[in-house]
């Protein structure tokens, strides 16, 4: 059985991961923090934790897949209603594999060193400090710049590589995947919009992917019972009930606004987790 404890504690780990997913702040290194508070618990298997704080993300993903069925969705009716396919979502999702590309491989390569080695307080606020400064920067540096990409049509497959480059960054705890390919885009020319909505489709296939294998292997050498089901379930409906309001939130915040409050939040916070840990942890 799950008791009442444990469901509070997903309760507030979907919050913070419906929150964080999206804005460029990382999720992952949220979660780890958080659950050092926490300390999230399975009735019959620690090795629970370290897979629910991968799979909860597809919570978060089926958020984007709602919010922006019709820009991912390939299939159309012509004006004879016969069924067509849209040729523009094709290309969007042949840049999207492409950027999908160098993360898969980095991830299949050094994914379970990183687990191993680079998930401690220290290494997630140094993460979160350093990306937070080149957000400042880069947004400084773009005052003086007019975006050359304004949508994500006007991708090239090209820099859809190179924004799946940047992507490999992310696969240390504290980066953020939206954040490192948000800088990449902004990096390439890419007009805020556009780097964060080909953020939230790359996540598609990408968070899918590794959420789903992680998945598989937690299943094929634990099983899945009850307490599993309850647990990851009701934190991947937490999570997708928060990452509506949060993708439609950021969407509308950064027509006005820059990136450079996240970047400000990531320095403060990696410095109070320093702060913690090094004084009172």
């Amino acid at each position: 059985m799950v008791d009442f404890i444990q469901m509070l504690k997903v309760f507030f780990l979907g919050i913070v991961e419906g929150i964080t997913e999206w804005l460029p702040i990382s999720s992952t290194g949220h979660l780890i923090l958080v659950d050092e508070f926490l300390q999230l618990s399975h009735p019959n298997n620690p090795a629970f934790k370290d897979m629910f704080i991968d799979v909860i993300q597809l919570g978060a993903i089926l958020a984007v897949v709602l919010v922006f069925f019709k820009d991912l969705w390939p299939f159309g009716l012509s004006n004879d209603k016969k069924p067509t396919l849209k040729m523009p979502t094709l290309s969007m999702w042949g840049k999207i594999i492409v950027a999908c590309i160098p993360g898969a491989v980095a991830a299949f390569a050094f994914n379970d060193f990183i687990e191993a080695n680079l998930s401690s307080p220290y290494i997630i606020a140094a993460a979160l400090i350093v990306y937070g400064i080149a957000f400042i920067l880069i947004e400084n540096l773009n005052k003086k710049r007019t975006p050359k990409v304004d949508s994500i049509e006007d991708i090239s497959y090209t820099k859809a590589l190179l924004i799946g480059l940047f992507q490999v960054l992310s696969i240390i705890p504290g980066t953020s995947r939206s954040g490192s390919t948000i800088i990449g885009g902004l990096l390439l020319g890419i007009s805020r919009k556009a780097a964060a909505q080909f953020t939230f489709f790359l996540a598609v296939p990408v968070m899918f992917g590794l959420s789903a294998l992680k998945l598989l292997k937690y299943i094929l050498e634990f099983g899945f019972g009850f307490a599993d089901f309850a647990l990851l379930g009701f934190g991947m409906l937490v999570a997708f009930a928060v990452s509506l309001f949060v993708i439609k939130f950021l969407m509308s915040y950064i027509r006005k606004h820059d990136f450079k409050v996240f970047g400000w939040y990531r320095i403060v916070l990696g410095a109070i987790v320093i702060a913690y840990f090094a004084f009172i942890g």
